[in-house]
């Protein structure tokens, strides 16, 4: 897989990565299907709540990455995120659970999908 290219350096945070791909897996399993918009919004307040501005084309390619390790990438590496397991991945103010093995895969995937 050829890695993206992001206009700053900083915009390739694993962090938002793996949020994005944790939110597209749990919304996948909530309502089966892949929802753009919802890892559009994610994205969006994942910056603003961590007081951080990107640039828009990185926000897509960092989004479309998210999707595509979400729908292809997870199941690959053994991590299946159902119904039952989408509590699991958030604490209750909705940011990852770093205490989850399945969350501390994830972030593997995007540390090296960056």
């Amino acid at each position: 897989m050829r890695k993206p290219e992001f206009n700053d350096a900083d915009s390739a945070r694993p962090e938002l990565l793996c949020y994005l791909v944790a939110i597209a897996a749990a919304s996948y399993a909530l309502s089966g299907d892949w929802r753009v918009d919802h890892v559009v919004e994610c994205c969006r307040r994942w910056l603003a709540k961590n007081a951080m501005k990107m640039h828009w084309l990185d926000r897509v390619k960092i989004g479309q990455l998210a999707l595509k390790i979400a729908s292809e990438d997870l199941l690959d590496a053994g991590i299946a995120v159902r119904l039952s397991s989408v509590n699991a991945l958030f604490t209750s103010e909705m940011e990852l659970n770093e205490a989850s093995t399945m969350v501390q895969r994830m972030m593997s995937l995007c540390q090296e999908a960056l």
